[in-house]
């Protein structure tokens, strides 16, 4: 019995009514979501018992990056039981209370213990917590050198390059587009220190994800003639503190704290 791992194959056997009954715009759009794995096929209530049983043992779901990372989280929690916190404060710019490391983090407070169980009054996601406790155990504590490049210099524009682009770069202009006090917000939330930069900008803003990574925001606003421009910039020495992908992950996590602090501005 071959295996499914196409939409097109569970669509043959749905009822093509597009009803939305399972939650999803339309019967395409459902099969696209079981084989990521984000809907279950019972969702659809038309199918025979026998067929869903059939495709059920076919289907090969696909992990969601979500999951993907909380698949790494274990082995990055056993490995921060190896490291010792009151000897690493200087190479990670934190402070031990306790037996716990406390890092900034956006200027809030993410508190560690030897276990890689982290607390913060912040919101916290997977997207943030993989990059942070990959900076615990690998950062060298370079110091940042106060030159900034684009991240395709950091990534030699391997895949993670498009990757940035599509799901940090560009959904940070729109939301900033959408939502102009985010700058405000970062800013005032997230202690961001505009700074003036040989970059031709509106606003130069420079945010600490982590002590060690800076992150250098630049933002022209649209106009009559132009659309608006936004580009990241980070130290030259990030990646000598934070892996590509680390730092891909963190940015991804940044961006949803952003935009869940526009959704709270917009919420009737």
């Amino acid at each position: 019995m071959s295996q499914l791992d196409n939409p097109l194959e569970i669509y043959k056997s749905l009822p093509k009514s597009n009803c939305k009954q399972c939650g999803v715009p339309t019967c395409l759009a459902f099969s696209a979501s079981v084989i990521k794995g984000e809907k279950r096929l019972d969702a659809c209530p038309h199918l025979e018992n026998t067929i869903l049983e059939e495709l059920d043992r076919r289907i090969i779901r696909h992990t969601t990056p979500e999951e993907q990372l909380k698949q790494i989280l274990m082995p990055l929690k056993k490995e921060i039981n190896t490291i010792d916190f009151s000897s690493s404060l200087k190479r990670l710019g934190a402070t031990l209370s306790g037996d716990k490391l406390t890092i900034k983090c956006l200027a809030k407070n993410f508190t560690v213990d030897t276990e890689g169980t982290i607390i913060s009054d912040c919101h916290i996601n997977v997207w943030v917590t993989v990059p942070l406790l990959n900076y615990i155990i690998y950062s060298a504590g370079k110091d940042p050198s106060g030159k900034w490049v684009p991240f395709r210099e950091l990534s030699n524009k391997t895949v993670w390059d498009a990757f940035f682009e599509q799901r940090f770069e560009k959904p940070l202009k729109q939301l900033t587009d959408s939502y102009p006090d985010l700058i405000e917000d970062m800013i005032y939330i997230f202690n961001g220190k505009p700074v003036e930069t040989s970059f031709t900008s509106d606003i130069s803003l420079v945010l600490h994800p982590l002590p060690k990574v800076p992150m250098l925001i630049c933002y022209t606003k649209p106009d009559e003639d132009q659309e608006s421009k936004l580009n990241v910039f980070f130290d030259t020495t990030a990646e000598e503190n934070i892996s590509i992908a680390s730092l891909y992950q963190l940015c991804v996590g940044l961006l949803i704290m952003f935009q869940k602090i526009t959704s709270r501005h917009t919420m009737p």
